[in-house]
């Protein structure tokens, strides 16, 4: 009797001895996990536990903007939507636009980017893109007493010497390029630049996303007019890294039930 007591003790001791290191082990992996950002009720990392870290530059009303501090906006609120699905704290960092895909492509200061980024097949070779949750076109703006009108834009916004501004990396600067070729192209880091750079006159025109136009021309710059619309049909997603696929797959999911439950709707028409 006191061997078989001493071997159950025994045998015991070891159980426990195996269950602490396995407890160390699974202890360990969680803290590399912490480490790297791992959030501890998703399969996918984060740059803070807890926390969507979403960049965006602040200067392409309506979508996303600074007002008194504040970051405001469809993406902006879009964002905070993603995050409230997702169990997460949001937290905007501003970046130049054409920083942003690379700094999301590289795993660097942000989880995602909600800019007003179109999905295109270069921009796909960066990173991966969520299903959309907005389509939007193409505009050409200029100043009212410009000599180029609705008439003549193609004519006119093609020939040497005319100067359009465009946002450095967008849609806007890919479609001035393609179709008017003898134009020059001056890209500025953001919209703000490029309808004060028409206002200043130093240059002819601009080329942004429809809605951005639209909101500029009606706040700001009620001197100038579109001359041009273009039905781009351009897909707004937002960009995550190829290395984080869980988070794509999460973002999706948090947009399948904003558009279910009327969210993503209701924003359109608060903002657009």
């Amino acid at each position: 009797m006191k061997f078989k007591k001493i071997s159950a003790m025994v045998a015991a001791a070891c159980l426990v001895g195996v269950v602490g290191l396995a407890g160390c082990s699974q202890g360990g992996s969680a803290d590399k996990a912490a480490d790297a950002g791992k959030d501890a009720a998703a399969p996918y990392t984060l740059q803070t536990p807890g926390t969507l870290t979403i960049a965006t530059s602040p200067d392409f009303p309506p979508f996303e903007n600074l007002v008194n501090g504040e970051y405001v906006g469809l993406d902006i609120e879009v964002g905070k939507a993603i995050a409230k699905k997702l169990g997460l704290e949001p937290k905007f960092v501003s970046l130049q636009f054409d920083a942003i895909l690379p700094a999301i492509s590289a795993g660097t200061k942000a989880d995602v980017g909600i800019s007003g980024f179109t999905v295109d097949p270069e921009r796909e070779k960066q990173v991966d893109f969520s299903t959309p949750y907005y389509t939007d076109d193409l505009s050409v703006a200029v100043l009212k007493s410009s000599s180029i009108t609705s008439d003549n834009a193609d004519a006119e916004l093609n020939k040497e010497g005319v100067k359009i501004a465009v946002q450095s990396g967008t849609s806007g600067e890919s479609y001035v390029k393609e179709h008017y070729p003898n134009a020059t192209v001056v890209p500025y880091g953001n919209s703000n630049d490029c309808f004060a750079a028409i206002e200043a006159a130093q240059v002819n025109a601009v080329c942004t996303n429809y809605a951005v136009v639209g909101k500029m021309l009606s706040e700001a710059y009620t001197d100038a007019q579109v001359v041009k619309s273009v039905p781009t049909g351009e897909d707004y997603a937002v960009a995550a890294s190829k290395d984080n696929p869980e988070l794509t797959k999460a973002v999706n999911n948090a947009l399948k039930e904003l558009k279910a439950d009327g969210t993503i709707d209701a924003l359109l028409k608060q903002y657009l």
